[in-house]
């Protein structure tokens, strides 16, 4: 379309991809990690205890003491090369991955939920590129509210302070999509063959939740135990499932993963290797919680032999699913090929 040679310079027609990553502190330092946390445990639908009684606890106590031990995990999976997170460092090239196998058709962006770079920026960025429609991409293949859900607050609040409103889409739940039980059966399946041993058991760690989001409705349970099903059906490897990263004392969804891991050397299993299904790109919980954290529990209670498998991150298998799943998103808004 030819504009007025008076009109203002404006950009249009365009069609956006924002990725969405959970967050990450801009650095392994503690007041990075401070912030970080402040802004992540703030999150009403993250934390769900009403603010009087929860804000005293994370200022006066959880930010004091904390923010200390979690910059010590951070440090040790910092990419000295990229002087980053791994989080940061995988989200942007899944990022630039899609970006080629879109083409010039689509505007790619990403973001963290929490810390940087932000939600209301890149999309700020993907307007002013000229994008008219937004595919806003939660990373997330199983739906919680404290994940999915509070990106897409964000986005929703974002937009309630634009004049002129993109149409908008956002990324549904992808648990059972066969492209993701495809994408996962081959990291396991190439991963095993790597090794110079058989494991007895895969223990698929998905991050947990507290037991009453389940009882509130949040799918996120159901979700992360079709995901383990379907995989399962695609392997020959018995495959169990547990739950990581628990906060405070209310009971969180079980089984618990590390209790998990300390206990099957006891059950016979002493060749383990665990996945992490439920994220999309490896950080702090798996890196270190699990590889590292997790072999130590598993080897000091009689383990043999253990292995992490990486997510999906941006592979050439993770790359193509994302594609698969974002292009088909795209429908009716990308030309018929």
């Amino acid at each position: 379309m030819t504009l007025p040679p008076d009109h203002p310079p404006v950009a249009f027609g365009r069609i956006g991809v924002l990725l969405v990553n959970l967050g990450t502190p801009d650095s392994a330092e503690t007041g990075p990690v401070r912030r970080y946390l402040a802004e992540f445990l703030s999150d009403r639908r993250v934390v769900e205890l009403p603010p009087i009684l929860w804000q005293p606890l994370l200022r006066g106590f959880v930010l004091l003491t904390r923010p200390k031990r979690t910059a010590a995990n951070y440090a040790r999976v910092w990419d000295a090369a990229a002087n980053d997170s791994p989080l940061r460092v995988i989200t942007a090239a899944q990022a630039a991955a899609l970006t080629a196998d879109l083409g010039g058709e689509v505007v790619v962006d990403w973001a963290m939920r929490y810390g940087t770079p932000t939600i209301p920026d890149r999309l700020a960025a993907l307007r002013a590129a000229g994008c008219e429609r937004i595919l806003i991409a939660p990373l997330y293949p199983q739906y919680s509210s404290a994940t999915t859900g509070t990106v897409n607050d964000k986005a929703f609040a974002t937009l309630t302070q634009w004049r002129w409103q993109p149409a908008l889409r956002t990324l549904p739940p992808y648990h059972d999509d066969p492209i993701l039980i495809d994408a996962l059966a081959a990291t396991f399946t190439a991963g095993v063959a790597g090794l110079d041993w058989t494991p007895q058991l895969l223990l698929t760690s998905f991050h947990g939740m507290p037991r009453s989001t389940l009882d509130k409705g949040d799918p996120y349970h159901c979700q992360c135990r079709k995901t383990a099903r379907l995989l399962a059906g695609r392997i020959a490897t018995p495959l169990e499932v547990s739950f990581q990263s628990r906060l405070g004392r209310a009971e969180w969804l079980k089984p618990y993963t590390d209790t998990t891991i300390a206990a099957l050397p006891a059950r016979g299993v002493t060749r383990l290797v665990v996945m992490c299904p439920g994220f999309s790109a490896d950080n702090l919980e798996t890196l270190d919680e699990i590889a590292r954290e997790g072999r130590e529990t598993f080897l000091a209670a009689g383990g043999t032999h253990f292995a992490y498998l990486p997510c999906l991150n941006a592979t050439p298998n993770g790359n193509a699913a994302l594609a698969a799943i974002i292009r088909r998103e795209l429908a009716g808004w990308l030309p018929a090929t």
